[in-house]
């Protein structure tokens, strides 16, 4: 093909990349549990990825229609090598990012903002050459956007750097602004001035030239607010800027409106794009509402977050699908039967993938239970895939000896796929019911035989810092009672539970959920049941007033605390100090990594909720950093600096506190939701071994369900040994088997075993191991939560101590020490040699809890 022949027919390089972005997508969505930062791959391949591919073809291939500037010799190469260099990019700033990489970051952005800027160039140059156009105000809008898109890129590398709060919350912010509203959005207004009318098969609407012309400069100023806005922190600078790209959005979109009057649509393409702009309007109301009336930037951070899916799947997606849905088939066919037939292959089942997709949106906005939502989503990524395969048969239809005939459905047939959509989201529902209780659970015995007065109370509670406000609610007897519970902590989970089972399911911080009482004839009770929550003092006490309001509380059958794991003895039955482990069993590596040569480490640590074996038999469900516990141990010099992302895959929030560096908690220890990372960075100034932990609450119960791990930062002139272990004391408080920690018997102090790095008497079966005559240091850690620990080696003297950060003992001293003394959050290490073969056990000796599983051995051989 010639360069005058580049707008119709094949080009790999412009028409798969998008198709594989959006495979990648649909990937990325159905493994999501297991890959870091899901949310950011998602929205990044299809709005970095996809959709940027998309603007920098469709863009150019608009801009050279509306200035009549047909193809020049070379333009094919050119593009291809600026595409070429985008997706390269987009590549690298997911490699980069996903492997914490900040470098490849770095590359990645370089390349998006080089082929961005490129592409504005080649646009700018075509653009001051060309006779005056009607609507060369569209190319414009292209220009403006492709001074966003490096900006953009440039906050985003920035942030993948981190930064210190409350700046971070407020880049991201302004990040997202950049790229959607900028880069995204001034595209897409630009493109639809002449490309909805087309669409549609009609004129375009009188005034849209002028239309056009007004809201230009509207939405860019606004843009420049809002940003200016959140990097400033200046929320109601920022809350402005949105009302005036909304104002902006109603300026273009009266002669919109007005072609879609004219001639209503009627296609899966067109319908597409106009369910993309109202949610794209809807989206900004709903984000302009909660910049202008939360407290903070730490407040805007979760509703931005709980919108960005919407914006992405609800505005970007269906945008870029009917889009393409209708340029696809206009640049590979060949003739006005092939387009027809294209077309009539790309849009079968429209109402159904309509409304599949944006009645899934719906209910994932709505308040529905946890599994109602996953159902949803299904369905809505569902309508979305269901393009690229028929995006094959279209152009399998365009190609084909003999096109099909087009084939125009009758009005009912099309009310029957919107009706099978309409059902397929009501499937949907009930199943999420069917398989979630907590969406439809109630128990009618609380009616205690009182008869319904009729009447309804509604009552409105906050769930904040271990509270529900207001923590009695009081209701007349016989009234049906409807809770409403919104989560406002930062970045916590909650949820409401009732004594009759009835609960909210989880609550991410910023959503809301609702249990109903049919009819309260006695007092109730409620709690928190996410693990530790209720004995940290979450608990609401419903009061009924009026005769008989303290009817006495009859044993319901069945009755039960959903997610309240107390003082269940199930896993502590099957504890059994002398049983050995499984055949094959592994014992957790106690050597000490080596130290690296790179002065800044940058570590991944994933919360993941596993199954793991902590004794013979005994299985708990653990909260771990990266899959273990302990955690990953990490080992530094002096002076190094840590850049830590934690991502958390939890089911509820979670947090990480480095005892290793000196920085303020507010934000960087900060508890975040599941599905949520930050970036936590220190510089290890003073030598030991920290304690790094989750700090949410309640602390107790995460340190004990295996959130903790060490930092080693070796001191001055810290001799060479022939072997470094590291040893980490914890208790376990069993729950049931397979179930998280017994809180009740962790606020008690009853351990059920102590152990050394996680499981019981591990290094009795699977011995650390020693020559006579080597010298050994052993590093030991105190992780608690709550028993001390005073390490001791039978049948060895230790002739170097240091604890604290301070040495106690020295080698060249004539003393010598038979145990390091450490309480909770304290640690040293002890280094000795082991005069002949044999097997030396170490343990605590607070004998009580050497005796329940902190012992192991040293087996030492020639």
């Amino acid at each position: 093909m010639t360069d005058t022949a580049t707008r119709r027919g094949f080009w790999a390089l412009r028409d798969l990349p998008v198709v594989g972005w959006l495979v990648a997508v649909l990937i990325a969505a159905l493994i999501h549990p297991l890959v870091p930062v899901p949310r950011w791959l998602m929205i990044h391949l299809l709005l970095l990825g996809a959709v940027s591919h998309a603007i920098l073809v469709w863009s150019r291939h608009f801009a050279d229609a509306l200035l009549h500037s047909p193809p020049r010799p070379g333009d094919r190469p050119e593009q291809s090598r600026r595409l070429a260099i985008l997706n390269l990019g987009v590549v690298a700033v997911v490699i980069g990012v996903l492997s914490g990489i900040w470098m490849i970051t770095v590359a990645g952005a370089t390349g998006v903002g080089v082929a961005v800027i490129w592409h504005g160039i080649s646009l700018a140059q075509r653009f001051r050459k060309a006779l005056p156009g009607r609507f060369a105000v569209t190319v414009r809008y292209y220009l403006t956007a492709a001074c966003c898109l490096p900006v953009g890129a440039g906050v985003g590398t920035a942030l993948a750097r981190g930064l210190g709060d409350p700046l971070e919350d407020q880049l991201r912010f302004a990040h997202a602004m950049i790229n959607v509203l900028g880069w995204v959005g001034l595209t897409v207004i630009g493109t639809l001035v002449t490309l909805w009318p087309t669409m549609l098969r009609t004129r375009i609407a009188d005034g849209a030239e002028r239309a056009a012309r007004r809201a230009l400069p509207i939405l860019t100023a606004s843009l420049v607010i809002i940003v200016g806005g959140a990097s400033a922190g200046v929320q109601y600078l920022a809350a402005a800027g949105l009302l005036g790209y909304l104002s902006g959005l109603t300026v273009i979109g009266v002669p919109l409106v007005e072609t879609a009057r004219r001639k209503p649509p009627a296609s899966y393409p067109t319908w597409s794009v106009m369910a993309g702009l109202l949610w794209l309007a809807g989206c900004l109301v709903a984000l302009m509402i909660a910049v202008a009336t939360v407290p903070s930037w730490a407040a805007v951070g979760p509703r931005f977050e709980w919108l960005t899916p919407f914006l992405a799947a609800g505005f970007g997606a269906q945008v870029l699908v009917g889009a393409l849905s209708y340029l696809v088939p206009m640049a590979l066919s060949h003739g006005p039967a092939s387009v027809r037939a294209a077309n009539a292959a790309i849009d079968r089942a429209a109402p159904l993938r309509i409304v599949m997709i944006n009645g899934g949106l719906l209910l994932c906005a709505l308040p529905v239970p946890d599994l109602v939502r996953v159902a949803a989503s299904i369905l809505t990524l569902g309508g979305l895939a269901a393009f690229l395969p028929l995006l094959f048969l279209a152009i399998r239809a365009a190609h084909a000896d003999r096109p099909a005939p087009e084939i125009r459905r009758p009005g009912r047939q099309l009310a029957g796929f919107a009706a099978v959509g309409l059902a397929a989201v009501v499937l949907s529902v009930t199943v999420g019911v069917a398989l979630d209780p907590a969406a439809s659970r109630t128990n009618h015995n609380v009616s205690a035989g009182v008869v319904s007065t009729g009447q309804t109370t509604t009552a409105r509670v906050e769930a904040k810092d271990m509270r529900f406000s207001p923590a009695t609610i009081t209701v007349r007897r016989g009234d049906r009672l409807i809770i409403v519970v919104t989560n406002t902590d930062s970045g916590t989970v909650h949820d409401l539970v009732l004594e009759t089972g009835a609960d909210t399911g989880r609550l991410q911080p910023g959503r809301s959920g609702r249990v109903v009482v049919p009819v309260v004839g006695r007092d109730l009770e409620g709690w928190c049941s996410v693990v530790g929550h209720r004995q940290m003092g979450m608990v609401l006490h419903i009061v009924v007033t009026g005769r008989s309001a303290h009817t006495p509380q009859q044993p319901v059958p069945g009755d039960h605390s959903p997610g309240d794991h107390s003082s269940t003895a199930g896993a502590a039955a099957a504890l059994d100090f002398q049983k050995p482990p499984r055949q094959g069993f592994t014992a957790h590596d106690a050597v000490l990594p080596p130290l690296s040569e790179a002065r800044v480490h940058r570590v991944t640590l994933t919360v993941e909720e596993v199954n793991r074996e902590v004794a013979p038999g005994v299985t708990q469900r653990l909260w771990t950093f990266n899959g273990s516990m302990p955690g990953p141990i990490l080992h530094g010099r002096l002076g190094d600096v840590f850049v830590i992302t934690l991502v958390n895959h939890g089911s509820m929030g979670h947090s990480v506190d480095f005892h290793a560096g000196s920085v303020a908690p507010d934000r960087p220890m900060r508890t975040i939701a599941p599905g949520e990372s930050l970036v936590y960075r220190f510089r290890a100034d003073r030598a030991g071994i920290w304690m790094y932990h989750c700090a949410s609450m309640p602390m107790s119960a995460h340190i004990a369900n295996g959130m903790f791990g060490a930092v080693v930062i070796d001191p001055p002139g810290l001799p060479e040994v022939e072997r470094s272990y590291v040893l980490l004391q914890s208790e376990l408080y069993l729950g049931a088997q397979g179930g998280p920690v017994d809180v009740a018997k962790l606020r008690a102090d009853r351990p059920d075993a102590v152990v050394f790095n996680g499981y019981v008497n591990q290094y009795d079966h699977r011995p650390l191991t020693a020559k006579p005559g080597e010298r050994i240091r052993i590093w030991v850690l105190d992780a608690g939560p709550n028993r001390s620990l005073s390490f001791h080696v039978v049948g060895a003297r230790f002739d170097t101590v240091y604890s604290e950060g301070a040495y106690l003992l020295r080698r060249s001293s004539p003393g010598g020490s038979q145990s390091l003394a450490l309480a909770p959050a304290q640690g040293g290490f002890v280094e000795l040699t082991f005069p002949e073969p044999g097997r030396y056990p170490f343990i605590t000796h607070v004998m009580v809890d050497a005796e329940r599983g902190a012992h192991g051995i040293v087996s030492v051989t020639r």
